[in-house]
């Protein structure tokens, strides 16, 4: 066996949103911790798009420094459509992806514990207690740091490696049947005017001119840049058959709907999400616990990830916290739990969100929009973020009574002529 260079009470590979901040969390609670990244820096996978409600920086105490910035209105743009939804008072804020993980790592750093950087997981292996106590056992863990191997020991182990599941699942052939989502980026860089136009709201654009089999975005960043993306879900549409590549749709929506004066590309980025319907995926093995898209926390309908990766952190680290202070013997309430917050929520996302991307007729999607008009922002918010599906039943109560009226009128309006004859 090679030596042990370190040992850990943890090590948490990935540090992304839930890694980073189940690093954080545990190393709050006094545990010594240790938080790997493949990447050199956080800036070079700076990939995650971050609309999110007001409670992100309040429950996870994330300060403003990471904002890029706030919206009190949201835009849905259809084929045909555009509705907007604002609110005098700021309902939350997009995230700067790459200072909200550097953020969790430097707090991660100031409670004692260590953050590696350009460090590769290798492999793991459990080496039981002799006595049978797992309380005992201990997980060798090899990685890979700055080009050189290195061998360290801890008692758990977090895969926090988001769709590459890499330690829950040594043969990817293992996994839950899954269905992918592929997703495309850009940060630009517009005039003034431009910016303005797009400045404090998320856009999101739906129907097949935008963005057929999923939907499209644009979300402000600070110093006049915005974020323009587009994502789809990678499964036969029941209408459309053909697709252009991603950047198309997001230079659709440059020339058409924010339509510069003059702009430059920033960066391009892009992504897989890997996704199991029903949350069949593995949450514990052995030592390993997994946490954020490796247990697919991603919404299916709306794409959301960041906030809900956090939420599975803050439930992981209860049970973490516990084995490692002695007073709890498995994790076996873990997955339950995930499921208790998630499953109801994401299983209805599911139906919708494979209904909405893939058998939706563009007349459809364009209702979307008149059912939602009568709502206030918070209503959206609270459909969009929080699921109370529920509300969107305001909309089509009104939208049916102003369809019935109309009908109305015109009768009354032709019984009116007939009489006059």
């Amino acid at each position: 066996m090679e030596a042990v260079s370190n040992s850990f009470d943890v090590v948490v590979v990935g540090a992304g949103p839930a890694g980073g901040h189940c690093a954080r969390k545990l190393s709050q609670l006094g545990h010594r911790v240790l938080l790997i990244e493949r990447y050199k820096n956080f800036n070079v996978n700076s990939f995650s798009s971050s609309g999110t409600p007001n409670e992100t920086l309040t429950k996870y105490q994330i300060p403003e420094s990471v904002v890029g910035s706030f919206w009190n209105e949201i835009s849905i743009v259809t084929s045909n459509q555009t509705g907007k939804w604002r609110s005098p008072q700021i309902q939350g804020s997009v995230l700067d992806f790459a200072k909200l993980r550097s953020f969790l790592a430097d707090e991660t750093i100031a409670h004692g514990s260590e953050v590696w950087l350009n460090c590769l997981y290798i492999s793991h292996k459990t080496v039981a207690c002799e006595k049978g106590d797992r309380s005992g056992d201990r997980t060798i863990v090899q990685v890979r740091r700055d080009r050189t191997d290195v061998v360290i020991e801890a008692r758990l182990l977090v895969d926090a490696t988001g769709p590459n599941r890499s330690l829950m699942y040594a043969n990817p052939k293992d996994q839950p049947e899954l269905i992918t989502g592929t997703g495309v980026e850009f940060l630009i860089e517009v005039d003034e005017a431009a910016y303005d136009r797009s400045a404090n709201a998320l856009t999101f654009f739906l129907g097949y001119k935008w963005m057929p089999k999923g939907y499209s975005w644009i979300f402000p960043m600070e110093n006049r840049r915005l974020k323009v993306g587009a994502g789809i879900v990678n499964l036969p549409h029941e209408f459309v058959k053909e697709m252009q590549p991603l950047k198309h749709y997001i230079q659709l929506i440059i020339d058409q709907h924010i339509k510069p004066t003059d702009y430059s590309i920033v960066e391009r980025h892009g992504g897989t999400v890997r996704y199991s319907l029903g949350l069949k995926d593995k949450y514990v093995d052995g030592s390993v616990i997994a946490v954020g898209d490796a247990v697919s926390t991603i919404n299916f309908l709306g794409g959301e990830g960041i906030r809900h990766a956090m939420e599975s952190s803050e439930i992981s680290v209860k049970y973490i916290d516990r084995y490692l202070k002695g007073t709890g013997q498995n994790f076996d309430g873990y997955q339950q739990e995930m499921h208790q917050v998630f499953l109801k929520s994401w299983t209805r996302s599911e139906k919708l969100g494979l209904k909405k991307y893939l058998a939706d007729s563009d007349r459809l999607v364009d209702r979307v929009v008149n059912y939602l008009r009568p709502l206030t922002l918070e209503d959206v918010v609270d459909i969009l973020f929080y699921y109370k599906f529920e509300k969107a039943s305001k909309g089509l109560v009104s939208y049916l009574w102003r369809k019935l009226r109309s009908v109305l009128g015109k009768v009354l309006r032709q019984s009116d002529r007939i009489f006059r004859l």
